[in-house]
């Protein structure tokens, strides 16, 4: 699919899924989850090579990780609309013995998750790893990992970070979050990382900005360009700029909608901005 309207009617779905999700069962994390909504479409439905069938080892085809785990409603939906597993499913969104925990988990064997994630800043370490594995598998494929810019306050981040410039994972394309937002106010707010772009390029690594995150055609674009830079003996990271709760008029522009879901009649007038295109669950 490489239709822009296709991955926008696509998208449009994908946050009715969410907005859906969360609803059902009064938990969940919409903000970030309707922010990613297009980078995630794009990247599964255009951009990764992928193959028919899942399997952990991921040989042959390009892989992703989701490292900022509270996210997993889009995940989820963009899994399951991908053919990963059945669109049904995503109506047992975090109920008991549901593959489709808040923060997701191997150990029930969901086709397309390949880490637990959700304790924040362990999803570098991971995609670093797979990464090298490709390389010791002579696989030529790309690993995809996405953090949120909070999730960089972790330590662990920067130690990864380090290394995969130190030991020239080039097959690696780390894409930030940049909304500006985490769970108790503005990143500023509550740590000030100061020019996340700047770190990037002093840890020696290739660093792309997506200025219009929640634009397909922006997204396409940038990460066209972050596969071209690959390959030339550095990771590359892109930062994605996007709005917390986007598509959503009141779930814009603040904080507030990181971890709470909508009410009976905020659900209404969020599907209302967000018509049906492919069919709910």
């Amino acid at each position: 699919m490489s239709n822009t309207q296709q991955l926008q009617d696509f998208t449009t779905q994908v946050r009715r899924d969410i907005l859906r999700m969360v609803h059902a069962v009064n938990s969940g994390h919409p903000g970030g989850s309707l922010g990613c909504a297009e980078f995630l479409v794009t990247l599964y439905q255009d951009v990764m090579k992928r193959k028919e069938g899942f399997d952990m080892n991921g040989i042959g085809e390009d892989v992703f990780f989701l490292s900022n785990g509270h996210i997993s409603p889009v995940f989820y939906s963009v899994l399951a609309r991908s053919g990963y597993f059945p669109v049904s499913e995503l109506a047992t969104f975090r109920k008991l013995n549901s593959r489709l925990q808040g923060h997701p988990t191997t150990h029930e064997g969901l086709p397309g998750v390949r880490m637990a994630s959700g304790s924040l800043g362990q999803g570098m370490s991971v995609a670093i790893g797979a990464a090298q594995a490709k390389k010791l598998n002579n696989d030529n494929n790309l690993v995809y990992a996405l953090l949120g810019d909070g999730e960089l306050q972790e330590g662990q981040n920067w130690e990864a970070i380090m290394y995969a410039s130190a030991k020239k994972v080039d097959n690696l394309i780390a894409t930030i979050d940049l909304n500006g937002k985490q769970i108790d106010g503005t990143t500023d707010e509550v740590l000030a990382m100061g020019s996340v772009k700047a770190k990037f390029e002093a840890f020696d690594w290739i660093v792309l900005e997506i200025k219009e995150g929640n634009n397909i055609d922006a997204i396409k674009a940038g990460l066209a360009e972050a596969k071209s830079k690959s390959g030339n003996g550095k990771p590359v990271c892109i930062l994605l700029h996007t709005e917390m709760g986007n598509g959503v008029d009141y779930m814009m522009h603040t904080h507030a909608w990181h971890g709470k879901a909508p009410n009976d009649e905020q659900l209404a007038k969020a599907l209302e901005q967000n018509v049906e295109t492919l069919g709910d669950y």
